[in-house]
């Protein structure tokens, strides 16, 4: 533990990272490791650096590793770190202490998300004993745990065991929490300060407004589920028009607290109107009732505009007070609660006026961006956050506004009001075209505003208002900018008509949409940032357009443009220099792949130059990985375009495999853990393209995929099963010899058995093992197989585990294996415990039969009847009894048959990666896999050699009747239930089979 210190230190430090990390790793298994670490962590005279790398280590810890079934944490340590977690968020109530404070926080949060309330029943009482009635500093600490723990149930579903935990909460916290919101809301509104002590000096006085807006913050976690007694009854003094609390804070603003006019984070004020108006806005949508007892909302929106009318605040630091007091007003729009204060046409030119056309015009700082930091200028115009959630800006508040008007019933009046907008616009850019394109800009961004009525950000526009000619606007006014060369019109005109087909690509046809295909090419050649992303941005999106579920382009349509393409969208991606600016823009390999999944076999010739850069890019990236999405769309380019152009020609292959062996055998030498679940994705690839002998280079990596280390990260395990099993189905003989089939047994009971996040792979590993291993050779090691199944079964089944082993014994049962026969398992288990299977059978298997999923129907269908029809066991006690009840559920299936019809191969093998989107994916370095979907090959069906399972039940049970006589047969199966038995029989019979 002494080494602790130097070790947290060496891993901020690039070059010693890996070796660190590693032995932080090793060292964390020991007993007390995390108190320690803690301990370390809230130690004043440590190395800041040091604490703050422990704070992140510690919280990593909770986050990945808490529940661990592999290596799992001492029981008594996660006790120990429990009753020591708040007593150090206490500790770190210095300003100084912030960065670290909050690490510590989140640690709390993940702690509390799965041992909260039931191994940690005193943390509510640890917080509210901690709360003081002076030393706000130590109330802000306690305030931001109990923040980052209640956060969480803004995203939860409605369930008994939320709201037992919720009233858990509410009965202990609230009484305390309302008196330090009276009381810290007091001290900050009161003119004189009623105790000096806690406002002055200004310092102090920040601190009470820093507490002020965790309460808010709680104020909302408390009534984002349910509307607690204790607010319902104290509703008049928070949301009372003029009285209450929040009136009161939103007319708040003291000269001390005011930022400066070129700050750009919001300040105090700004943080506590903000979080006051998105509880406004909560209410409106749980709690409508309650808000008509009194005229609350029509303060609110009184209130809202005193504060934002007329562009009272245009600096940046108040955007997310703006956004936020527009989307409330949106809110109280849709709901309809509301139509006597927006109903009449003097309000709502008046709303378009005041509050949509000032926040609809750019502003310097707007142009300042697209200039100087053009990523930041199109994440916030597409509205997408760096973690994925919606963010909304100025601009895209000010449109909703808008939207709501037209979507609630003022749809004539809005679009007039706003028409003459937009003419007033248009004509003033046509004045002076050099000094007025701002106004052009306005009035296209409120054409698409006040045209939207429903949108995806998947499909861009789906319905629109039927006022607006969208297509018409477009050849009028927006056409011949996306036209114009380059320079003739304002560079952000430009991006405006992009931007305008990229939204209303769906309302535009196939023709019209090829036509301008050749203009966003050429606006990939853009010297202009935004410009060419953007136009990357929509290529892509155009591309993935459905009708009637099937998508509109194919590559007969973009053959002539794809290699052009390429070479546009690769050369910007090379020409960017670093490895950090070669990866920032994603966009641009987004639109890579989705050029080449379209394209198809049009990439074939040239593929290798193609595949010459993209492997250079990797090099150039791989020296520090930076962005996750653009790692995804890179691996996916290169795998699609493997994919396509060997399945063209399939002696193309060694070329990939010269390229690609060499830069995958460096990231594995130099355990670049962010692409390893890529590289070894397509090295399955690479290996399941070839269909007989396994080449010596992919034999020599097997000793390497086998050792325990590699197995070590969560997001590697898929890539390596997959690659397994494909060595597996070509291999399985010299593996054998080689002792490795024993190698990949072991991985499997140690490793993902045990482990419920890794369950199902390791399943999937075993059922390839049975496949392909002989059943002689494979019975030397079958039993130690199914002990490990059946402790897992005993320590800690849960209901997928379960289905999981249910469905590996009907698998082992169904397939068409030489020597391998229901008795091959049944008697395996029968030596384990006499008996076993019986109770195996009645207990998991015949309970699970009704709840396979509909692609396990037809395997189970075949794995029940091999085994009623070809077991001996079955007939004998005790597991006869239960043969009747079996055979029930067996015929059940057959209510559903369309769920039992073979696979049938999809007339396009690849069709299920070119509907693949990552436009809702929000994949990051901890997500646990990160699939390729484009090196998935089509499942094949395990018991592809049932043709009819109808057909095939009547055979066996034929066969079965020829073998233990009629007698026996239909004693056996007139067990069933009748009404579900008979007639299944009674078809049997009249399609000829004797039973």
């Amino acid at each position: 533990m002494a080494d602790l210190p130097t070790l947290l230190r060496a891993s901020l430090d690039p070059s010693s990272r890996k070796q660190a990390e590693q032995s932080l790793n090793t060292l964390s298994l020991q007993q007390g490791f995390l108190s320690h670490l803690l301990r370390l962590v809230v130690e004043p005279g440590q190395d800041r650096a040091v604490r703050l790398s422990g704070s992140v280590y510690l919280k990593n810890i909770t986050k990945l590793r808490w529940e661990e079934d592999v290596q799992p944490l001492a029981e008594q340590d996660k006790s120990s770190l429990r009753s020591e977690l708040i007593p150090a968020m206490l500790t770190l109530s210095n300003l100084t202490d912030k960065a670290i404070r909050a690490q510590v926080a989140e640690s709390v949060s993940l702690v509390a998300e799965l041992d909260f309330p039931l191994k940690w029943p005193d943390l509510i009482d640890q917080l509210v004993s901690s709360l003081s009635e002076t030393e706000y500093n130590i109330n802000i600490g306690v305030l931001q745990t109990a923040h980052s723990i209640f956060r969480q149930w803004r995203a939860h579903v409605r369930s008994d065991q939320l709201f037992s935990e919720i009233n858990l909460v509410l009965s202990k916290f609230m009484t305390p929490f309302l008196k330090i919101f009276r009381q810290t809301a007091s001290l900050l509104l009161s003119n004189t300060g009623p105790n000096p002590a806690l406002t002055t000096p200004i310092e102090k006085y920040t601190t009470l407004a820093q507490a002020m807006v965790l309460l808010i913050d709680i104020f909302y976690d408390l009534t984002c589920q349910d509307l607690p007694p204790a607010i319902e009854d104290n509703y008049a003094e928070f949301f009372g028009p003029q009285t209450g609390w929040f009136h009161a804070f939103l007319g708040w603003d003291p000269a001390e607290l005011r930022g400066d006019v070129d700050e750009t984070s919001p300040s105090l004020t700004s943080q506590i109107k903000t979080g006051i108006l998105e509880i406004g806005e909560l209410f409106i949508k749980l709690y409508p009732d309650q808000l008509q007892q009194s005229p609350a909302v029509e303060s609110l929106v009184q209130a809202v505009w005193s504060l934002v009318g007329a562009n009272k605040l245009p600096g940046v630091a108040d955007d997310a007070l703006v956004s936020q007091s527009l989307r409330f007003i949106s809110t109280a729009i849709r709901s309809g609660y509301y139509k006597a204060l927006f109903s009449s046409r003097e309000t709502i030119s008046s709303l378009i006026q005041g509050v949509v056309v000032p926040n609809v015009t750019l502003r310097e700082h707007d142009i300042e961006q697209f200039e100087d930091d053009p990523l930041e200028f199109i994440r916030l115009d597409l509205s997408l956050s760096s973690t994925g959630t919606d963010l909304a800006t100025r601009r895209q508040a000010a449109a909703d506004v808008l939207q709501a008007l037209v979507n609630s019933g003022y749809e004539a009046e809005a679009t007039d009001i706003v028409g003459s907008w937009i003419g007033t616009g248009l004509t003033e850019y046509e004045g002076n075209k050099v000094d007025n394109w701002k106004s052009k800009n306005s009035a296209v961004y409120l054409l698409t505003a006040v045209a939207t009525r429903g949108s995806t950000t998947q499909h861009g526009v789906t319905s629109t208002n039927a006022l607006v000619d969208v297509v018409k606007f477009f050849s009028d006014h927006v056409f011949q900018d996306l036209q114009a060369i380059t320079g003739t019109v304002h560079p952000i005109l430009q991006v405006d008509a992009i931007r305008f087909l990229y939204t209303f690509r769906n309302q535009l046809t196939k023709p019209q949409l090829l036509s301008v295909l050749p203009l966003l090419v050429r606006h990939l050649g853009s010297e202009n940032y935004v410009t060419y992303t953007y136009a990357a941005i929509t290529i892509d999106r155009v591309l993935f357009i459905k009708q009637a579920n099937q998508l509109l382009f194919a590559q007969a349509d973009i053959h002539d443009l794809a290699p052009t393409l390429i070479e546009e969208l690769l050369s910007k991606i090379e020409s960017a220099g670093s490895a950090e600016k070669v990866a920032e823009n994603d966009h641009l390999m987004k639109c890579v792949m989705r050029v080449i999944v379209t394209a198809r076999q049009s990439l074939s010739p040239g593929y290798e130059r193609t595949l010459t850069r993209l492997v250079a890019i990797l090099g150039v990236i791989s020296k520090n990985p930076s962005n996750p999405r653009f790692d995804q769309f890179i691996f996916e380019s290169i795998s699609g375009l493997m994919r396509f152009v060997v399945s063209g020609n399939s002696a193309t292959l060694p070329s990939f495999e010269q390229a690609l062996f060499g830069p995958f055998t460096i990231i594995l030498q130099q355990d670049i853990d962010q692409y390893i679940p890529y590289v070894f994705q397509i090295l399955a690839q690479m290996l399941e393209l070839h269909t007989t002998n396994v080449p010596d280079q992919y034999r020599s990596l097997l000793p390497f995929l086998l050792t325990p280390a590699v197995w070590q990260q969560k997001g590697s395990v898929p890539g390596l099963v997959k690659l397994l099993k494909a060595f597996l189905a070509r291999d399985s003989v010299q593996m054998l010899s080689a002792g490795q089939i024993a190698s990949v047994l072991a991985v499997t009971q140690q490793r993902l058995i045990p482990s419920k996040l890794n369950d199902a792979w390791g399943l999937d590993l075993l059922q390839s093992v049975v496949q392909n291993v002989k059943p002689g050779d494979l019975k030397q090691y079958f039993k130690g197989v199914i002990m490990t199944l059946l402790t897992r079964m005993q320590t800690s089944k849960t209901d997928k585990f379960v289905y999981l082993f249910a469905k590996f014994l009907l698998f082992t049962m169904a397939i068409n294996v030489e020597g391998l026969t229901p008795d091959y398992i049944i008697g395996t288990i029968e030596e384990i415990q006499s008996q076993l299977w019986s109770q195996i059978l009645a207990n998991f298997v015949v309970p699970q039969v009704p709840k396979m999923p509909h692609k396990d129907r037809k395997l189970t269908v075949v794995g029940l009847t091999r085994m009623l029809t070809q077991s001996t066991f079955m007939l004998q006690e005790p597991t006869v009894r239960t043969w009747s009840t079996t055979f029930t559920s067996l015929v059940k299936l057959f209510s559903e048959p369309q769920y039992l019809a073979s696979v049938k191969q999809d007339e396009d093998p690849h069709a299920g990666l070119t509907e693949i989107d990552f436009e809702e994916q929000t994949a990051g370095y901890q997500a646990a896999y990160s699939r390729l979907a484009a090196s998935e090959s089509v499942e094949e069906d395990p018991v592809a050699y049932v043709r009819d399972p109808q057909q095939f039940v009547g055979q066996e049970l034929q066969s079965f009747s020829k073998r233990q006589g009629p007698q026996t047969s239909q004693a056996l199966i007139s067990g069933g239930e009748p009404a579900t038995v008979g007639p299944f029989v009674q078809a049997l019979t009249a399609a000829g089979y004797i039973l």
